[in-house]
């Protein structure tokens, strides 16, 4: 099913001086999406965390992060546009549900996004987009690599899919080119087994504790040099990488976490490389966030990777 969002906030008044989000974004099932527009789709999901053992709530996710970027300004002419947001009514229709994100991400990519920006829902959303960029022309015969900005691997083995599980579907289903390189691991967030999975998936990784020495530069050269192994760049935001105080509305709230300067300089890098054709922002849990503090910064970190794209 597809649930819709009444985009609303503050109204300065008409004209460019006054844009914001809610004022120019467009409807992707009602207009056509010119080239290297960036497009949101919602996926409104947390039967992964639930399967995980997680803290449930992520499935309102998608629209506290649309409430959060309506009144944003704008000061840029790129088209943004709104598919919507994917639901589902019962636990076990999560596959279908992701078959269904899927088979949107490949669709909006397909008829003319630059770039598509999912909207979380827990980390299952993931699994879904990237076979969706996949499926769509993209996927034919180019490298893709994916940056997870995250505390954890998300690298378990499970009959079902989980919030735990989508980039070792990922490793399963195209083992000859995976490209993965995590950012932000919390070491004693993560068993010895998945960091041996990660040794045995060739996976480039770099710990909380590492990333805290390293200057904002330095840490966005770890993504240009990862974006440089291919083709075309999937980034997925765990918000879960950030301080707890920075990001207290998430599924499992980080001790350490890497700090948001960190984080926003990796995230502009990303959008930089030119490459940039998949966006996951995930694991918003607005039923424990304080003040909308993890959803502002959810909805800062997509309107800074927007502005940042290189222009058409």
């Amino acid at each position: 099913m597809t649930e819709y969002f009444h985009w609303h906030g503050r109204d300065d008044g008409p004209g460019d001086e006054h844009a914001r989000w809610f004022t120019t974004i467009i409807d992707a099932e009602a207009e056509p999406v010119p080239p290297n527009a960036i497009t949101l789709v919602g996926f409104a999901s947390d039967t992964g965390v639930a399967r995980n053992h997680g803290r449930v709530g992520a499935a309102t996710g998608p629209t506290a992060i649309r409430e959060a970027l309506a009144s944003l300004a704008i000061h840029d002419d790129r088209v943004r546009a709104d598919a919507h947001t994917i639901t589902y009514t019962n636990t076990s229709d999560l596959e279908a549900g992701q078959q269904q994100l899927s088979d949107t991400v490949a669709a909006l990519l397909d008829n003319g996004s630059g770039t598509v920006m999912t909207l979380g829902g827990g980390h299952e959303t993931s699994w879904a987009s990237h076979r969706g960029l996949r499926q769509s022309h993209h996927g034919d015969g180019k490298s893709i690599a994916i940056i997870n900005l995250d505390a954890h691997f998300d690298l378990r083995t499970s009959d079902i899919a989980t919030s735990g599980t989508p980039f070792k579907q990922i490793a399963d289903t195209w083992p000859h080119d995976f490209h993965y390189t995590v950012l932000g691991i919390s070491e004693p967030n993560n068993t010895r087994i998945l960091f041996q999975t990660a040794d045995q998936l060739g996976v480039t990784y770099v710990t909380d504790d590492a990333l805290a020495d390293l200057t904002a530069a330095e840490a966005a050269e770890l993504v240009t040099k990862a974006a440089a192994t291919a083709d075309i760049l999937h980034l997925s935001i765990d918000l879960d990488v950030l301080p707890a105080h920075v990001a207290p509305g998430v599924s499992a709230p980080a001790t350490l976490g890497v700090a948001l300067p960190q984080v926003r300089a990796m995230c502009l890098a990303a959008a930089r490389t030119g490459k940039l054709r998949l966006v996951d922002v995930v694991e918003l849990n607005p039923t424990y966030d304080v003040d909308g503090r993890t959803a502002k910064v959810a909805a800062r970190l997509i309107h800074d990777i927007t502005t940042a794209l290189p222009h058409p």
